[in-house]
């Protein structure tokens, strides 16, 4: 059955570049982003990889741990690792699992649980769905999936943007409208009459009985 958003994120044991990880145990009380990739050395993802290596302050600030996934051993991660280091101009400071048993492609729901990959002539073709993004909670729920096809490299402005905007929404009776920003205005939540909402967060911009904006509760 396909993984839906507030589903608890697969647990999974595996080889890293950075040793052995327990993925729950790995993410302690932070925010996690999955970045998985069908293959080592193809263009596109070592765009990406190298765009995760330039975000890795931003994603400090925000209580947020990187971690990749590529159908390739830990040896060729780490010799990726170089090639990723000079597109990006810094240190790809985070762990790349390697996933050529396929567990954690197959736990996420990014190949069929009967898939296996040929013994001769791989592709990046042959995995080309493990393409996706998770962001998932401190409290191990999948918050967030986006998937991409390898022709089209991911949109990291997006990724931060949407890493902010779970933050911000997180146990908070408020959204965020289309195209938010930190800084501009979120929903309040219908939970909240009025009189109870402008307690909380001050006067309110109604646009309509059902669309109620409030200042950002920084």
């Amino acid at each position: 059955m396909a993984l839906r958003i507030n589903d608890i994120a697969p647990d999974f044991t595996a080889p890293s570049t950075e040793g052995e990880i327990r993925f729950h145990d790995w993410l302690g009380d932070s925010y996690a982003i999955i970045f998985s990739h069908p293959r080592d050395f193809t263009p596109v993802c070592t765009t990406e990889f190298g765009a995760v290596a330039q975000l890795i302050p931003e994603f400090e600030k925000r209580n947020t741990k990187v971690i990749g996934v590529s159908v390739d051993s830990v040896d060729d991660h780490a010799k990726w690792k170089a090639d990723i280091e000079k597109v990006a101009g810094v240190p790809a400071n985070f762990a790349i699992i390697d996933d050529r048993d396929l567990t954690v492609a197959k736990a996420y729901d990014m190949l069929p649980a009967e898939y296996y990959l040929p013994s001769e002539g791989r592709t990046p073709q042959h995995s080309a769905t493990v393409r996706s993004v998770f962001i998932v909670g401190p409290d191990r729920k999948i918050r967030l999936t986006m998937t991409y096809p390898m022709s089209i490299g991911r949109n990291f402005a997006e990724i931060l943007r949407a890493l902010d905007a779970v933050r911000k929404t997180d146990g908070a009776p408020i959204a965020t409208p289309a195209n938010w920003v930190p800084g501009q205005d979120v929903i309040v939540a219908l939970a909240l009459d009025d009189k109870t909402a402008e307690e909380r967060f001050g006067l309110l911009d109604i646009k309509l009985p059902y669309l109620r904006f409030a200042k950002d509760p920084a």
